[in-house]
């Protein structure tokens, strides 16, 4: 069975971290590049991060530039997103997300999700 499966969200203060996993089951990731999107209720869904599967470069939102770091390690099938200095505006559903094509944050261009994980920052 084909699945991407996130884990590792929760509650967490302002201006501490999480560490996000994306884990594939029924095929290899390292055939594509992995995004990272968030949607906040009444929002629309939105790119945070991906990374290629050919060269490993990465993509940022302007929002979490120099906070949150992706990274992928084929030999687990698993890419990570670690989020550090949350803030209350990064409260959202984090999703993981599969394209055979070059690192974009463009939602349309992605095919295979995941079903999310939830982040909420909140003293």
């Amino acid at each position: 069975q084909v699945q991407l499966v996130e884990s590792g969200g929760g509650l967490v203060q302002p201006g501490g971290s999480l560490r996000l996993s994306c884990a594939a089951s029924g095929f290899a990731l390292d055939y594509y590049t992995i995004g990272w999107f968030r949607q906040a209720p009444g929002k629309q869904r939105e790119g945070v991060s991906c990374i290629s599967n050919r060269d490993g470069s990465t993509l940022y939102a302007d929002s979490v530039k120099g906070r949150f770091t992706i990274s992928r390690d084929n030999t687990k099938n698993t890419v990570y997103l670690q989020m550090n200095s949350l803030k209350p505006e990064d409260t959202a559903v984090y999703y993981c997300a599969t394209t055979p094509g070059n690192p974009t944050l463009i939602l349309y261009t992605y095919d295979y999700w995941g079903q999310g994980t939830q982040v909420t920052v909140s003293s």
